[in-house]
């Protein structure tokens, strides 16, 4: 039986470390994120249908600010319509907090306000039983 329901959330947070960074300036890149969409569309399937699920497509994906290797970033899933089989999922990602190697190699702060990196619609589908 399912529970799935327009409105469903899962939050996960996630530290970047320095070895995730390809780019200069300790960019990383915007797959990294995508990845994490996917963490978290599998926790909401879990939640919603007791299935993984599998992650049909994305309609839409914009990359709005860098993510950086020291962030801490919190990224959600909310279900904005429910099928027979599909979900349709809205994704966020968000900076909470930001490494400062401007001041010294392990400072960081809290950001004032959390900064949106990226947001995307997608797609996943549970299997039939």
């Amino acid at each position: 039986m399912t529970k799935a329901t327009i409105g469903l959330t899962v939050t996960h947070r996630r530290y970047i470390p320095y070895s995730h960074a390809h780019y200069a300036g300790n960019l990383v890149d915007g797959a990294y994120v995508l990845g994490l969409f996917g963490d978290v569309a599998t926790e909401v399937c879990i939640q919603a249908d007791g299935d993984e699920g599998l992650f049909a497509s994305y309609s839409d994906v914009q990359f709005l600010q860098p993510l950086r290797a020291g962030d801490v970033v919190e990224v959600k899933a909310t279900i904005s319509r429910v099928g027979n089989r599909s979900r349709e999922i809205e994704f966020a990602a968000t900076v909470v907090c930001r490494g400062r190697p401007d001041k010294s190699g392990s400072a960081a702060e809290v950001l004032a306000e959390p900064l949106q990196i990226t947001r995307a619609t997608g797609t996943v589908v549970i299997p039939a039983p």
